[in-house]
C-alpha cells in the first residue's frame, strides 16, 4: 500500500489484552543489523510510520513497530473498566523487548520514541533499567508543561490539559474529542500531570524524577520544527532531566527535511532523520 514496505503483523500478550506488533522484513546487507522498536505518539496507529520504517531500512535498520495498548490492532480498547496509565505504558515495553530477544539476540537494540511513546520508551529505562537496550531515540518527545512553551502559549496548554483530565476523569475514558484518540484515563490522569508540574508522577511507589536522572542509556533526543505539541522546549525541559546518560541534543529543521514539519507529518519526511538514527545506532557498543 503506498509503495511501502509490507510487515509481519503479530501479537504479544499483555493483562488479558495483546499489543499488536508489526515487524518489518530484514534490510538488505549483513545479517544482524541494528534493531530499532518504535513506540507511537498517543492515539497514533503503528501503521502511520510506514514511510519512517522504510528511510530506516533503506538506512539499514531492522524495524519493528508496536501499538500502544488500547490503540490500533492493541487490545482492550480504552474504556471505564481500563485504568491503566503510564506505568503499564512503560511495563509493555519490557514485555515486547522480552518477546522480541530470539530476533535481538546478538545485535544492537535502540528504542524509538515518538512523543507518548517516547515518554513511556525513557519510563521503562528509569523503571526496568536499561540493560536490554543499547540506546533510544526520542523524536518529538517533551514533557508538555505548561510553564516550558514559549511567549503566551503555556498559558493556554495548563487550562486545556487539565480540561481535557477533568473530562476523562467525569466520563471513565477520555473520549477522544479532538485530541489524543480515545485514552484510559489513567494515561490522561498521568500525562495531566507532567503538563500541569513538569515532573513525571510517581509510579509504582518509584520516585519516577530520581529514576530518570540515573538513565545512562545513551539518547539522541530530536525536536522538530514547527511542532505544535511539542516544540524544542518542550524537548529541552526533558532533556534537563537526565543528568546521567550520554545525550545528542539536535533538531530536525524544515531544511533538512525538505518538507514543511510538524508533531505529525516529520514521519512521511524523515529520510535524512532516519539516516541519523541509523549513524547513531552503528556509534553504539557492540553487543
Amino acid at each position: 500500500m503506498n509503495g511501502d514496505t509490507e510487515y509481519s503483523q503479530e501479537f504479544v500478550d499483555v493483562d488479558g489484552g495483546r499489543l499488536g506488533v508489526q515487524v518489518y522484513p530484514e534490510p538488505a546487507g549483513p545479517a544482524g543489523a541494528p534493531m530499532v522498536v518504535i513506540w507511537p505518539a498517543m492515539g497514533v496507529r503503528a501503521r502511520y510510520y510506514r514511510p519512517f520504517a522504510a528511510a530506516l531500512r533503506a538506512a539499514g535498520l531492522g524495524v519493528v513497530v508496536v501499538d500502544l495498548r488500547g490503540t490500533g490492532t492493541s487490545t482492550p480498547a480504552p474504556s471505564r473498566a481500563d485504568r491503566h496509565g503510564y506505568s503499564e505504558l512503560a511495563g509493555d515495553v519490557g514485555t515486547v523487548l522480552a518477546a522480541l530477544k530470539p530476533r535481538l539476540d546478538g545485535r544492537t537494540r535502540l528504542l524509538l520514541g515518538h512523543s507518548l511513546g517516547g515518554q513511556a520508551a525513557l519510563l521503562h529505562l528509569a523503571l526496568h533499567g536499561g540493560d536490554a537496550v543499547d540506546g533510544l531515540a526520542l523524536v518529538a518527545v517533551g514533557v508538555p508543561y505548561w510553564r516550558s512553551y514559549p511567549g503566551r502559549r503555556g498559558l493556554g496548554v495548563l487550562p486545556y490539559t487539565q480540561g481535557i483530565a477533568a473530562t476523562a476523569a467525569l466520563l471513565g475514558v477520555w473520549p477522544g474529542w479532538s485530541f489524543g484518540g480515545r485514552q484510559a484515563r489513567g494515561v490522561i490522569r498521568d500525562w495531566a500531570y507532567t503538563a500541569r508540574t513538569g515532573r513525571f508522577p510517581r509510579l509504582d511507589g518509584t520516585d519516577t524524577e530520581a529514576a530518570v536522572r540515573a538513565v545512562r542509556t545513551p539518547v539522541l533526543a530530536v525536536s522538530v520544527d514547527d511542532d505544535q505539541y511539542t516544540p524544542h522546549e518542550s524537548m529541552d525541559h526533558l532533556c534537563a532531566k537526565l543528568t546521567a546518560a550520554p545525550l545528542t541534543r539536535e533538531r530536525y529543521t524544515v531544511a533538512q527535511a525538505g518538507a514543511a514539519l510538524d508533531h505529525f507529518t516529520w514521519v512521511r519526511a524523515g529520510t535524512p532523520l532516519a539516516q541519523r538514527v541509523a549513524r547513531f545506532a552503528g556509534d553504539l557498543p557492540h553487543r
